[in-house]
């Protein structure tokens, strides 16, 4: 058996999610500019420079949290100026503190999206409910000339908002069944089947998340104390969706981290761990956005891209290491993850 030394960087890139520097890159346009200089800001974040020069670098998501803080104080804005209205420091607070009052989950999401409506000009959201799916639908109400393309991240970052806080309402995170999106797909599509759902669509009329109507009816579990704890921690935890570290995939996460990935325990012997059968436990995960692969992709990524960084190993090395009983295994692994090989992202480091 090969026995994994973490050290204390690898057990940071191992214990919180990362974010593609796409989004960080995104973020700092409206920045850029305006000719604002923009070393201050990501040395207060703890960025280098040089990583937003390597499309498949990442950061972790309190690095981008902090980002997000920078940018919005230096243009009063928490929507990263993606629209011709700003929406100025403190809306995001006052507005978790509005959304407690509500009874159900159906609506705070009324409430919630008339509030983005009347503080937007550019962008409208509205809750779709059609039988036994509902969901999120936003547009942009700009006509857009064809040699302009959308506002990509302000969808991105309406998408994040407006389903960070709904999972917070109800303390358990809302599993997406189809994400569709209304402009071309990216080139950094991969990371929308992490953040979103493995069932993606593009060059559509609207955008939007899909999910079950049932829960609409969950009731709002949130109180005055509580929105103080998540505002004080956002937008950190808006990044990484709702977390519940009681919950099944958290025990997972905890379990796969203390164990070196050639011993990894298959998904039959968490069941039997958790005293369930392996299709209750499906379910289970299923219901908190956290398939059993997805868990194992995302602690993979990080841990992969954190050897090929910060050592020296060959590739055979560190496919062992990853459990791969093949290299060729792990190249395509890789090449799915991060659109690149493992060769191609260590050179371009």
């Amino acid at each position: 058996m090969i026995c994994i030394q973490y050290d204390d960087k690898t057990n940071l890139a191992m214990e919180k999610n990362s974010v593609s520097i796409h989004f960080v890159r995104s973020a700092l346009k409206p920045i850029i500019d305006q000719d604002i200089d923009i070393n201050d800001i990501l040395n207060k974040c703890g960025i280098d420079l040089s990583v937003l020069d390597n499309p498949h670098s990442r950061v972790s998501a309190a690095q981008f949290g902090q980002l997000w803080l920078s940018v919005a104080h230096c243009l009063n804005d928490e929507f990263f100026g993606q629209d011709t209205h700003r929406m100025k420091v403190g809306s995001f607070a006052m507005l978790c503190k509005t959304l407690i009052h509500c009874k159900t989950l159906k609506n705070a999401f009324v409430v919630m999206l008339s509030f983005f409506n009347l503080i937007l000009d550019d962008f409208y959201s509205e809750l779709v409910v059609d039988g036994q799916y509902s969901k999120i639908q936003i547009s942009y109400k700009n006509q857009l000339s064809p040699q302009q393309i959308a506002p990509v991240f302000g969808y991105e970052t309406l998408l994040m908002l407006q389903h960070g806080i709904a999972c917070w309402l109800v303390s358990r995170r809302i599993p997406v069944l189809v994400a569709d999106f209304a402009y071309p797909e990216p080139s950094y599509s991969a990371e929308y089947q992490l953040m979103y759902s493995s069932e993606l669509k593009f060059d559509q009329p609207y955008t939007s998340l899909s999910f079950e109507t049932s829960y609409l009816q969950l009731a709002v579990l949130q109180n005055e104390q509580t929105a103080n704890d998540f505002i004080r921690q956002a937008p950190t935890n808006i990044v990484l969706k709702y977390k519940n570290h009681s919950s099944f995939s958290a025990s997972i996460r905890k379990i796969l981290r203390a164990t070196p990935m050639p011993a990894w325990p298959d998904f039959y012997s968490f069941a039997l761990s958790f005293n369930m059968t392996r299709s209750t436990l499906r379910r289970r995960l299923s219901e908190e956005g956290q398939p059993f692969q997805t868990i194992k992709d995302q602690l993979r990524r990080d841990f992969a891209m954190n050897l090929l960084k910060q050592t020296d190993q060959n590739l055979v090395d560190i496919a062992m290491q990853l459990g791969f009983a093949e290299p060729s295994a792990f190249h395509r692994a890789f090449k799915k993850w991060t659109n690149q090989t493992p060769t191609e992202y260590r050179a371009q480091l």
